[in-house]
């Protein structure tokens, strides 16, 4: 798949992706709308997503979103989803039906496919790995690559999960010879914190479990610990990813509140338990290393419903 050679007349674009977006969502979110905006000056561009993430607004078009979607539709010419299939995108899934044509391009095996033009992948490292592709690489600035490598290096935790290939390297690689201080941006997305975020992290370890003869880790952040700490959802990112580094752990569960009875569900494995299995039973999804979900109930059963299946898979 080419993007250039699906645009066609279209004077209307819209770009969207997946609820409670990640780096990969908007990595590649904004990669797309960057380089249709500067290779197509004459249309419209719009991209939509709940939100972008604090550490990412570095990103050039970043300010450009738009977050409140939910007045009346307008009819795209076309409609890009990206890191999703259509029916993860919340609101803007109205968008995508209304639209003339429209464009998945994801790697999520989840993903059955719906659009008029289909470029999912599985075994690709992330959504900005595909959408690198489909796109024509003399065509592309440092900003566009600086998107697309944000994108990749979230998804693949800066390369170590085993989602990364030799491709996924190669087209690393092509990224940042477009010329931009690569360190200093993985500095900024992965490991530079805020104190309240470092002391939601030491609190979230302090307070873990071991299940499954330390085979399992979980840990349980409540909606009056996020408001004692003054802790947004964001402020979580990563603790699910520390908990896996816990020496003997297979699998690691972290679960934040967000409504009385209702929890947003993180897995993480080490390759010995398939999350993305596990995700789907509860309506969720992701990838075998690392999957989400929604669970409604106490935090005891949620826990109790999650690591039966985990202990069904480790044996």
């Amino acid at each position: 798949m080419k993007i250039d050679q699906l645009i066609g007349s279209a004077g209307t674009i819209a770009i969207t992706s997946h609820i409670r977006p990640d780096g990969d969502a908007i990595g590649s979110s904004l990669g797309m709308y960057l380089y249709l905006k500067k290779n197509y000056p004459e249309a419209r561009v719009d991209v939509f997503l709940e939100k972008v993430l604090p550490e990412l607004t570095f990103l050039s078009g970043s300010d450009k979103v738009i977050t409140d979607f939910t007045s009346d539709v307008k009819e795209y010419d076309l409609c890009i989803v990206l890191d999703c299939s259509k029916d993860r995108t919340g609101d803007a899934e109205k968008i995508f039906d209304a639209a003339k044509k429209t464009i998945n391009i994801d790697h999520h095996v989840s993903n059955e496919g719906t659009g008029d033009h289909l470029y999912i992948v599985p075994s690709a490292s992330s959504a900005c790995e595909l959408v690198y592709d489909t796109l024509d690489p003399e065509k592309l600035d440092v900003e566009i690559a600086k998107a697309l490598y944000t994108g990749m290096v979230t998804d693949t935790g800066v390369f170590k999960y085993n989602n990364t290939s030799p491709k996924t390297m190669k087209v690393a690689a092509e990224l940042i010879s477009y010329g931009f201080d690569f360190g200093s941006l993985i500095d900024q997305v992965f490991y530079e914190k805020t104190y309240l975020q470092n002391q939601i992290l030491g609190r979230a370890l302090l307070e873990s479990i071991l299940l499954m003869d330390g085979r399992c880790i979980v840990s349980v952040v409540s909606k009056q610990t996020m408001d004692f700490y003054g802790a947004q959802s964001n402020d979580l990112d990563g603790i699910v990813n520390q908990l896996l580094l816990t020496k003997g752990v297979d699998c690691a569960i972290f679960m934040y509140e967000l409504a009385p009875l209702e929890y947003k569900v993180s897995l993480r494995s080490n390759g010995a338990v398939n999350v993305s299995e596990i995700a789907q039973m509860f309506g969720g999804g992701g990838h075998v290393r690392a999957s989400g979900c929604t669970v409604s109930g106490t935090y005891h059963d949620v826990i109790n419903n999650i690591s039966k299946y985990i202990h069904k898979q480790l044996g």
